[in-house]
């Protein structure tokens, strides 16, 4: 089967298409032909090792797995001995947070894996983006006790985990603002936002306005700089950085404003069945920008390492676009 692969760490460049051996599943396991799966921020940061971290989890000199991409849509080709809740022929949509290997034809997840049935009625492409960024979003808004009346900022509103965290913070009941480039601002009106803050032309640090959460979507901002925005135990939702583990500990002992860093998540095939119930009741939808064909992964990937896209970046993998 073809796979794109990776076998040290480095810039986009050292991914490759190559023919690897087709996994078999285990008895507890599925094998997914993979229709559709993603690019995001942490196949990206995991290619290049960066933060340095991760290499103590998935290599020091040389990466352990070869094959990235976690989320993924795709349907089932074979099921292990003990498999029940899937059979052949099955739409799935799912995220192997840990294990990876999205980026090829086939990919084998175990029975209890954070994988479901595909929501009715959407693309492969909008099911195979509708688990990463949501569910980033969606641990960061409930560990931030986000609920109904109150106002919540999301910055970087127009990426992977901007537009599902406006989405769920109106599901929420929140009222969203959004802070995005000019390029996005109808975009990021249309998703709910509330009111929509072009960051080039305007900071929102410096208008008086204050919330009572603020997520950091893209992980540009610091806890300093946004103090001033939260309201009296207002809440800073980070997403990534090192600083934000030092402060969150820290503001939790001390002040009533807090740092929360998002932990990679584990237990999340109880997220991936509440995404698949806001798709089909019409409560979200992923916001994709571009398409490409598991050829141009490199392409893709230098494209999100631009850090304009808007939404998701799908790589179609074993077939064209289509409905389910």
């Amino acid at each position: 089967m073809r796979a794109a692969v990776f076998d040290r760490y480095g810039p986009p460049d050292v991914l490759r298409i190559e023919e690897v051996d087709k996994p078999v599943p285990k008895d507890d396991e599925v094998l997914v032909k993979v229709h559709a799966t993603t690019v995001n921020r942490t196949d990206c940061g995991l290619r290049a090792g960066h933060p340095f971290l991760v290499r103590f989890f998935f290599g020091l000199l040389r990466p352990k797995l070869r094959v990235l991409g976690s989320e993924m849509a795709g349907e089932i080709e074979a099921v292990g001995a003990s498999v029940r809740d899937f059979a052949v022929g099955d739409r799935v949509f799912g995220i192997s947070t840990w294990r990876f290997g999205a980026h090829a034809e086939f990919m084998c997840m175990r029975e209890t894996a954070p994988l479901a049935q595909m929501p009715a009625g959407v693309s492969l492409e909008e099911a195979a983006a509708a688990c990463d960024g949501p569910i980033l979003a969606l641990k960061c808004l409930r560990s931030g006790g986000v609920q109904k009346g109150q106002r919540i900022l999301v910055y970087g509103a127009s990426g992977s985990i901007g537009t599902a965290g406006v989405q769920l913070a109106k599901y929420f009941g929140a009222d969203v603002t959004g802070v995005c480039t000019t390029k996005n601002l109808e975009l990021v009106e249309s998703i709910g936002a509330d009111r929509v803050i072009d960051h080039t032309r305007s900071d929102f640090t410096r208008n008086g306005e204050t919330y009572d959460a603020i997520l950091d979507a893209v992980g540009n901002l610091s806890f300093k700089g946004c103090k001033g925005s939260l309201k009296p135990g207002g809440v800073f939702l980070a997403t990534d950085g090192f600083r934000n583990l030092v402060l969150a500990l820290r503001t939790s002992r001390f002040g009533d404003k807090k740092v929360l860093l998002l932990i990679p998540p584990r237990d999340i095939k109880p997220d991936v069945l509440f995404m698949k119930e806001l798709i089909e009741a019409g409560k979200y939808r992923a916001v994709i920008d571009r398409c490409y064909p598991l050829e141009g992964v490199v392409e893709a990937t230098r494209y999100v390492e631009t850090w304009q896209k808007t939404g998701n970046v799908v790589l179609n993998v074993n077939r064209a676009k289509g409905k389910s």
